[in-house]
């Protein structure tokens, strides 16, 4: 079976993209900071037939996060989908929002270290064996922002666009390999309870794209605007 592994695995949209994927055959390693979390989606997941396993790892500890990946790695016989999607829905010490004339060393480096750092070290931890089979897909996901920057989100926003930028080069680099990098950017509120006059969608709506991405193996980024 190949797997896909999910960094930053949730109730929301990484629960939604583990169900689209195994539902089509896919074992399922999910990564995120909570065991006790990520074993209740296993529960969920297993329940509905899809063979799935969890691995703890904070993205902002890079080696346990690669020995994460490497764990699942050895536990289902390699990645064949990596996805990149950690969003700090509880308090992460150091993350905070800033506007960009309030953007500072001190709270852009921490958003650097979360969305750009984790995902090199994500990719680095998959990618040789990609290469030497010559297959496997790397999404990873920021919010709309990286595209089309909102000011309450100066530094998010800078963080998410710089690994916006490292991936679309990343698919240019991989070009003929047989491997695929693409971005994807949620332009949307995703779930219920967003602000008044902005778009909203569901995880279970958004999640097939990431399917279409990964078949297709060419297109280098998805904006999804609802």
């Amino acid at each position: 079976m190949p797997t896909i592994a999910i960094v930053g695995a949730g109730p929301g949209m990484g629960l939604a993209i583990a169900r689209t994927f195994g539902g089509r055959g896919f074992d399922v390693a999910l990564i995120a900071r909570t065991k006790d979390k990520l074993e209740s989606l296993v529960a969920q997941l297993q329940a509905e037939g899809v063979t799935a396993a969890a691995f703890p790892a904070d993205v902002l500890d890079r080696p346990s996060l690669s020995a994460a990946l490497d764990a699942a790695a050895d536990r289902f016989g390699g990645i064949e989908v990596l996805e990149y999607s950690p969003a700090p829905h509880s308090p992460v010490p150091g993350l905070t929002m800033a506007v960009p004339t309030e953007v500072t060393v001190d709270n852009l480096q921490p958003q650097i270290e979360y969305t750009v750092y984790g995902a090199l070290a994500a990719a680095h931890a998959v990618l040789p064996a990609m290469r030497q089979a010559g297959a496997g897909t790397l999404l990873f996901t920021t919010g709309g922002g990286s595209v089309h920057p909102v000011p309450m989100l100066g530094n998010v926003n800078a963080a998410a666009a710089a690994l916006r930028n490292w991936v679309l080069n990343l698919h240019n680099e991989l070009a003929g390999s047989g491997v695929h990098a693409a971005h994807v950017a949620i332009n949307t509120w995703i779930g219920e309870g967003g602000p008044e006059g902005i778009p909203a969608a569901t995880p279970e709506q958004i999640a097939p794209l990431y399917w279409d991405l990964y078949e297709r193996r060419d297109q280098p980024e998805l904006v999804f605007n609802g």
